[in-house]
């Protein structure tokens, strides 16, 4: 029965600093009679010495450890036969960019667990960093656009808040934004860019970050059908910022305009229904995109539409935070996540391209894809919290079974994607992707 497990340093991002088992985790799990080996890291936010400290083993190779967790994909070199693997590995939409990776563990008969489908029997996603990323989303969607009002010559309260990785810790940014929340509630927002609105597509634990982070700020809830109708009412305050949450409804509609929306149809024949979303962008200041979206539904912000908003004169919405970062996804002009050390680009509907940084004509977009590792103190250890309980399953499973016998919780095996080099019965689909 193995006890031993490998800890992979990050290396996709330069600024990726997350851990899936911090220290104080790690000393648990070992407390228990785990061994862990632990990969040096210069720039991981626990240092080698936290682990050292915690019991752990710190080396520059893990090659004697079978099950090895991490956080983001893995280089196709790294991986060797027979091992176990957990990280986030991207692949069950089937993703172009790694079925490389993928197919390379299939020939080292690898086992591959991916967080994100360790759930629950009804569904519900039990280890994740999502809120996390709407947290880290919001703040730098705030700076973003503080930085684009500068931009264009328009200072607001917004240019004193910063990056969300620049702040030693989320209570730090937190009180940055309550201060800067103070100062809207006191003087007032200008003329010119009331009624503030934030916008926030979905309601999960992504939203529900973004929305924790607004909430700082003196929010009103408000329904869209309100927002329609709140500059044209003049019955708005220049202190307050006006909240809207957008839910399935509200995105789509049937095209059938004899069917009402019903939200089983819509999950289960999203063909059937089209974008209604386009309603609501030009009463927005801020669109924060933090749903679930894949390619069976209905984009909510096309290229063709913001084109013809841009012509229209119609362009209140200045930054559009894409947490859900899916390539050519919900929202089209998004074509790949930006990094923490270059986060904003400028997408000119008229070009159809965009420009990194805060300058330039169209709309701001905000579409860091591991905004998690902004605040990977926090994030890290709220992840390994939620994954501890797993690990001596993980590490003592013997995977030289046929799946069928294989025992593991079931919401581990259920996340289990390759065993022993072959997909497992759930995610047989992913073989299209790969010829």
């Amino acid at each position: 029965m193995n006890n031993k497990i490998g800890i992979r340093y990050e290396d996709k991002y330069i600024m990726e600093r997350r851990v899936a088992i911090p220290p104080a985790i790690a000393k648990k799990l070992i407390g228990n009679g785990l061994e862990i080996y632990v990969e040096s890291s210069p720039k991981r936010v626990f240092t080698d010495e936290e682990f050292r400290q915690a019991g752990a083993k710190v080396t520059d190779d893990l090659s004697d450890c079978p099950v090895i967790f991490g956080v983001k994909e893995m280089p196709d070199d790294f991986f060797e036969e027979g091992k176990t693997y957990i990280f986030f590995s991207h692949v069950i939409k089937g993703q172009p960019y790694n079925m490389p990776m993928l197919r390379k563990m299939m020939e080292q008969k690898c086992n591959l667990i991916d967080y994100e489908k360790i759930a629950d029997d009804s569904g519900r996603r039990l280890i994740f960093f999502g809120r996390f990323a709407g947290l880290a989303g919001m703040i730098n969607s705030l700076w973003s656009l503080g930085q684009r009002l500068r931009a264009k010559g328009f200072e607001t309260f917004f240019t004193n808040i910063a990056q969300s990785h620049t702040y030693d810790s989320l209570a730090s940014a937190e009180k940055a934004i309550k201060a800067v929340g103070d100062m809207i509630r006191s003087k007032g927002l200008p003329a010119e860019i009331a009624p503030f609105t934030i916008g926030f597509t979905g309601y999960g634990n992504v939203s529900k970050g973004a929305q924790h982070i607004a909430d700082l700020l003196p929010t009103v809830e408000i329904t869209p059908e309100d927002l329609q109708e709140l500059k044209k009412s003049g019955k708005y305050s220049n202190k307050v910022v006006y909240k809207v949450v957008f839910k399935e409804e509200d995105l789509s509609e049937p095209i059938d305009p004899n069917q009402k929306f019903n939200l089983s149809d819509y999950y289960n024949h999203p063909e059937k229904y089209k974008n209604q979303f386009e309603k609501y962008p030009e009463h927005l200041t801020i669109l924060m995109n933090c749903m679930y979206w894949d390619d069976r539904y209905p984009r909510i912000f096309t290229k063709e539409f913001l084109k013809k908003i841009y012509n229209n004169g119609k362009m209140k919405l200045q930054v559009i935070g894409d947490v859900t970062c899916d390539p050519d996804g919900s929202v089209e002009f998004l074509h790949k996540g930006t990094v923490i050390e270059d986060p904003v680009f400028v997408y000119d509907p008229m070009k159809d391209e965009p420009a990194m940084g805060f300058e330039g004509n169209g709309i701001l977009v905000m579409a860091v894809d591991i905004l998690p590792s902004e605040l990977p103190r926090e994030s890290s250890e709220s992840f390994g919290a939620a994954l501890v309980n797993f690990v001596p399953a993980i590490a003592q499973a013997d995977y030289s079974q046929d799946f069928k016998s294989l025992k593991l919780p079931a919401e581990i095996k259920r996340a289990m994607i390759l065993h022993n080099g072959e997909l497992t019965p759930a995610y047989k689909y992913i073989e299209e992707y790969l010829n």
